[in-house]
């Protein structure tokens, strides 16, 4: 199958000049000091009894979230944000590491991190790099050119990134946070007063991996969509896909197009999914005032809304299906697993099937007590289960397990007053989306999440100085008054 021009890598397209670029940068200057970015810097600076400046907020997540939230506190004079990632500049998030689509999936006109800003928006930076043109005839963003944007995203900002930094704990220090990470092989401690957790799809639990392949299939032998492989490794082979959604046919073109012998997807269901959730969410009714609503309407949404499966994209459904190596069975529920040999063999309520290697486009699995970042404080997080009671016949117990937030995404104790340091943990990932509603899971809810969020963490850290900013109050003798004349001020 011949790509379309559209298709055509972001390498291979005519980039315009150093100098068009510079005049964009110079007008996010413009844009941003036109509505008083960094300013004024208003949060007194704390320090440990080392000496050591703590920072205010570190975010865990360098991707599309924590970017956006950096931004956000930088809008709002939060001055000492620390970003760290695992990962190395430039292959943080999915974009170029295990997403396999070619595009996104999201209309290019949603806007997210730019937070209504028009110079920081994709379409401002791919008129700049491709001109209004190429805007006009693009379909979806190329993911290679999103990661681009990421990038001068971030450096056009000068947010604080620090790469190549796995968190590994959380503990409280000193009224603060302690902050354990691995940096080079290295331990290292970060102070902070706050942490958000942007951490993405895994970083609210795991990969969702079944049973019976975990149990009966020895770990060579299959991948999770959320893990990296080498495209040559599915020369010549005889692949299976388990699952139907959006990843299984990402999953599937990539190795048709990297050489496997054959691809066969199956799929449990009978009927593929076709409706897309996120294009019904995206009003500001819902994203701004989900987390408004009363625990049985935001459980009874969300329950609905587990309950959608996310549809392949039409673009990678017909480039897997085009391939003559490409078979999809449907109804095919899952009986055994067993190995004979080499091979794979899949027992299905639509027959048997044998491969070389499987792939599993079987999603994520939102459990945080699956983190060990946060393994010595989950016992102590409050989960839906330990707030709410469902009506009979709607308990969920997958539902009931996820984390009860506050109104700032924070962690919230389950028996108050035994950890209070969870307040200053806020969880901007998967895992919010029961208590916040779907505000930090992708593109489309970003430019509801991020003021939501960035508020909540200004309030507490204006409440938690509350002395010192009346204390500024009562001793501020700034002269404004000084007139030219003098006069006395009695009667004429």
């Amino acid at each position: 199958m011949q790509p379309s021009p559209m298709d055509v890598s972001a390498s291979h397209r005519p980039a315009y000049s150093a100098a068009v670029v510079a005049a964009l940068e110079a007008q996010v200057a413009r844009d941003l000091a036109t509505i008083e970015v960094g300013l004024r810097e208003w949060v007194p600076e704390r320090r440990r009894t080392s000496g050591e400046a703590i920072s205010d907020v570190v975010i865990v997540g360098a991707g599309l979230s924590g970017l956006s939230v950096a931004f956000g506190l930088k809008r709002q004079g939060v001055q000492r944000v620390l970003l760290i990632d695992a990962a190395p500049e430039g292959r943080e998030g999915p974009w170029i590491t295990t997403a396999r689509m070619r595009t996104l999936r999201s209309p290019k006109t949603l806007t997210g991190p730019d937070l209504g800003i028009p110079s920081l928006t994709y379409r401002a930076w791919h008129e700049t790099t491709y001109g209004s043109q190429h805007w006009e005839t693009l379909n979806k963003i190329d993911r290679i050119d999103w990661m681009a944007y990421l990038g001068w995203f971030r450096s056009v900002l000068a947010l604080n990134v620090c790469n190549d930094t796995k968190l590994i704990r959380i503990e409280p220090d000193e009224g603060h946070l302690r902050l354990l990470v691995e940096r080079e092989g290295v331990l290292r401690e970060l102070s902070c007063r706050k942490v958000v957790l942007a951490t993405g799809l895994e970083g609210a639990g795991s990969l969702n991996v079944p049973d019976a392949i975990r149990e009966n299939l020895p770990r060579q032998h299959w991948t999770h969509s959320g893990d990296k492989i080498d495209a040559g490794f599915f020369i010549g082979k005889r692949i299976g896909v388990l699952g139907a959604a959006a990843s299984s046919f990402d999953w599937a073109v990539a190795a048709l197009e990297a050489g496997a012998e054959s691809v066969t997807v199956l799929a449990r269901s009978k009927v593929l999914p076709r409706t897309e959730l996120l294009d019904w969410s995206n009003f500001p009714g819902f994203l701004n005032h989900f987390a408004d609503l009363d625990d049985h309407s935001r459980y009874r949404f969300t329950r609905r809304m587990f309950a959608f499966k996310t549809p392949p994209t039409n673009e990678m459904f017909n480039r897997a299906m085009a391939h003559e190596a490409c078979r999809l069975v449907t109804g095919a529920y899952m009986r055994s697993v067993t190995m004979e040999g080499e091979k794979i063999c899949i027992g299905t309520a639509a027959g048997d099937f044998r491969f070389d290697h499987l792939l599993l486009g079987t999603g994520y699995r939102v459990d945080l007590s699956c983190r060990p970042e946060l393994s010595n404080l989950i016992g102590s997080v409050a989960t839906w289960a330990d707030r709410f009671v469902p009506n009979e016949g709607e308990d969920d117990r997958d539902l009931l397990a996820y984390p009860y937030l506050g109104p700032a995404f924070e962690f919230l104790e389950k028996t108050p007053g035994s950890l209070p340091m969870l307040a200053n943990i806020h969880v901007f990932n998967n895992a919010a989306v029961p208590s916040l509603g779907p505000v930090c899971n992708g593109i489309t809810g970003l430019k509801s999440g991020v003021p939501k969020l960035v508020a909540g963490i200004c309030r507490g850290l204006f409440k938690a100085d509350i002395e010192h900013f009346y204390r500024s109050l009562d001793g501020y003798d700034k002269i404004h008054f000084q007139p030219e004349y003098c006069f006395d001020g009695g009667a004429a």
